[in-house]
């Protein structure tokens, strides 16, 4: 008897001891150099360049305020974050901070005092980021003008707001470590890796997530529902190659908003806006280098409002038809083929045919409008419809224009409509 109490005594230690030291795992091997680079103006330009690929004023930024001062409010569905100040304000920015100090942020997820920080700051991704790039990016925030902008508090709910719940959520779903090149790739590729992967932390909105907010691997780019901002992020993976003429496509509507086909819109403009129509033109290249290889992937969307009857839809067609002519044929086209880059092609549009039509549904609503860059500062916009059309018309159209011209994709319910 004593021996079996004393077995499963063991037993459970070892268990304690194990969880413990998963729970670790994360902040094992945690190692800062302190050394500090001198902030050269070839550095703090490298660092601005940096900035930009990585669309840091996003985030740090409210509208309308002190670029890179913090404050702006970030939804998750745990509650509530505000981001950080990141101009060098002693009191409430990066004023008394170290290069080191900022390497353990981007490294390892941690601030200057050694706090965990919440996810919603993209560390999964930055710790993919090299030291020296790092270093170069400090250097640039320093050289800004400081900024007083005190810490607004996170309203994340219990237990999420906790160091220990933010352990484990590490301990699940984040390992440190810089990105390595595949050897087997050319170096334009890992170049786009690297960009995709780390600063461009792309599949923070590309990527699926699991209940817990953690980006889910085996999902890859498959997209999904932007709950808090309303959007879908559409996948990322082609079902088949790209062509080199959609590739260099793909590449004008990176660093234009606008392509001969298609248009960016709503969350997708302002990284365009603010990040990638300033990269420079190789890396562009190779962002579209690594994107052709991403596996084909589908969104893992919510259904879309009620399903809608043969009779129904067949109805809905018919209306939508005289909709689209009376409303939507003069910008883009009877065939649906549009204007090139002035009004977008419909026809074979993934926008447009997604298994979700959420995105095209809020175009119609609220308007479409791609943001202005240096390779097309004057882009066309697309008016909003919701005053104008009745929610039973703007089902209507929808379903038209993703039943038209080959497009094969789900009718829209006027049910569907009026929830927005």
């Amino acid at each position: 008897m004593k021996r079996g109490m004393l077995a499963a005594l063991g037993v459970a230690a070892a268990g304690v001891v194990g969880i413990a030291a998963w729970l670790e795992w994360p902040e094992i091997g945690e190692h800062v150099t302190a050394t500090d680079v001198p902030p050269t103006p070839e550095l703090i330009e490298q660092g601005q360049y940096l900035a930009r690929a990585g669309d840091c004023i996003a985030c740090h930024t409210v509208p309308g305020g002190t670029p890179f001062a913090g404050g702006r409010r970030i939804e998750t569905p745990f509650g509530d974050v505000f981001s950080s100040n990141l101009t060098p304000d002693d009191a409430t920015g990066l004023g008394t901070w170290s290069s080191a100090d900022f390497w353990r942020a981007m490294h390892y997820g941690k601030s200057r005092d050694g706090r965990r920080l919440y996810p919603a700051f993209p560390y999964t991704n930055l710790t993919r980021v090299t030291r020296a790039d790092s270093d170069a990016l400090f250097a640039y925030l320093k050289s800004l003008p400081p900024a007083a902008s005190p810490p607004k508090p996170a309203t994340v709910a219990f237990p999420y707001n906790t160091q220990l719940a933010l352990r484990v959520w590490r301990a699940l779903y984040f390992r440190p470590g810089e990105m390595t090149e595949d050897p087997q790739r050319s170096a334009q590729w890992n170049r786009g890796a690297y960009l995709v992967e780390g600063l461009g932390h792309c599949n923070a909105c590309h990527g699926a997530r699991t209940w817990l907010g953690g980006t889910d691997a085996a999902a890859g780019y498959s997209g999904g529902t932007l709950p808090q901002l309303g959007w879908d992020a559409p996948p990322l993976g082609a079902d088949r190659p790209l062509t080199d003429a959609e590739a260099a496509q793909l590449k004008d509507l990176l660093q234009a908003g606008t392509s001969a086909r298609d248009v960016t819109t709503g969350p997708m403009a302002e990284v365009v806006f603010h990040s990638l129509q300033h990269l420079r033109d190789a890396d562009l290249t190779a962002i579209v280098d690594y994107l052709r290889t991403l596996p084909a992937a589908h969104p893992e969307t919510a259904r879309f409002g009620p399903l809608v009857g043969a009779e129904q839809g067949d109805a809905l067609r018919m209306l939508g038809a005289t909709v689209y002519r009376e409303h939507c044929s003069d910008c883009h086209g009877a065939d649906g083929l549009g204007k090139p880059l002035v009004y977008p092609a419909l026809a074979a549009n993934r926008l447009v045919t997604a298994e979700s039509a959420n995105n095209a549904l809020r175009t119609v609503l609220f308007g479409g409008f791609a943001p202005s860059t240096a390779k097309h500062p004057r882009p066309y916009g697309m008016p909003p419809f919701a005053h104008q059309l009745s929610p039973t018309e703007i089902a209507a159209v929808l379903t038209y224009v993703r039943s038209a011209w080959g497009n094969d994709a789900p009718a829209v319910s006027p049910a569907a409509v009026s929830e927005r």
